[in-house]
């Protein structure tokens, strides 16, 4: 269902004029924003996250040292690094086990 509503949506794309398209691009950021405060506010000072690592692909455990109002800065379980990571990328580890 969803992979098909995509394909509508970007055959619609493909006959929108610039005004339209950015229109669009508009309505996708605000949805973005929205989206982002609704992860962040998952989150609180001591949860123990997971997150895939860009760097090296592999996953990542942590704890939540700080919330921002984009980003979670959380301290790795082994080594005690810093990371700031969008909250979309966050699983509770509670629902990783």
């Amino acid at each position: 269902m969803a992979n098909n509503l995509v394909t509508k949506a970007v055959e619609l794309i493909y006959q929108m004029e610039g005004t339209q398209l950015q229109e669009v691009i508009e309505a996708v950021q605000l949805k973005r924003q929205y989206l982002a405060k609704q992860a962040i506010k998952k989150f609180v000072v001591g949860d123990m996250v997971q997150f895939t690592s860009k760097r090296t692909g592999g996953k990542v455990n942590a704890t939540v040292e700080k919330v921002n109002r984009k980003y979670v800065i959380v301290s790795t379980h082994i080594g005690g690094e810093k990371w700031r990571v969008p909250a979309s990328m966050l699983v509770h580890l509670k629902e990783v086990a």
